[in-house]
């Protein structure tokens, strides 16, 4: 494996244990499935569940909701180790996702959906790719349009990586033509039909819908 004799400045005791911990998992669990899940265009289902007892997921979430407790350090030891590794793996759209509901979610959707995602058994993704946008927020098209204590979505997605195992979607969509709007969104998603994985090179990171 390559290794590096640099050491940044946050690196302690307790990430350097972290690290390898993390190494061991990933060396052990991950790497040997990586043909198939190239093969596949993803993880394994149950790598979510494996990743969240070995304590992978979410690693700077307050353990309050379900988190590891530790500083982005911790998830950037994670982020490093996959990517020495060759794994492809979609935890940091995990993170990402996690940290919009840290920020912006209810208190009991941080509790709901948090502890979930940090054992691995509810997976993140992100919608804010368009077919005619990109990643361009000014360009959206997709509305959001309130109908009650909800609301109703209506527009196209693309590149959602993690969105094939998603069982909660962190949606960029506009409630006025001048703004845009995240929405969060969980199962069951009526109305929304998931097309197979795009066909990318080997070496994307994590397969998308």
């Amino acid at each position: 494996m390559p290794s590096c004799a640099y050491e940044s400045r946050w690196v302690n005791d307790d990430v350097r244990m972290f690290r390898a911990t993390v190494r061991q998992f990933v060396q052990k669990e991950f790497v040997p499935a990586q043909d198939r899940w190239r093969e596949q265009h993803g993880c394994d289902a149950a790598a979510w569940r494996a990743a969240g007892q070995a304590g992978i997921l979410l690693t700077d979430v307050p353990d309050e909701y379900g988190g590891g407790g530790g500083t982005f350090a911790h998830e950037a030891v994670v982020l490093e180790e996959l990517a020495l590794a060759g794994v492809h793996f979609g935890s940091v759209i995990q993170s990402i996702v996690a940290h919009y509901i840290l920020a912006y979610g209810s208190e009991d959707q941080k509790r709901a959906w948090l502890p979930r995602m940090a054992r691995g058994e509810l997976v993140g993704a992100i919608a804010m790719s368009e077919p005619a946008a990109g990643s361009d927020l000014q360009g959206i098209r997709t509305t959001a349009r309130r109908d009650g204590d909800r609301y109703v979505i209506n527009g196209s997605k693309t590149f959602i990586t993690n969105g094939g195992q998603a069982g909660l979607v962190c949606l960029a969509a506009k409630t006025d033509p001048k703004a845009p709007s995240p929405s969060v969104q969980t199962r069951p998603r009526f109305g929304v039909t998931l097309r197979q994985p795009a066909r990318r090179p080997a070496r994307e990171r994590a397969a998308v819908a």
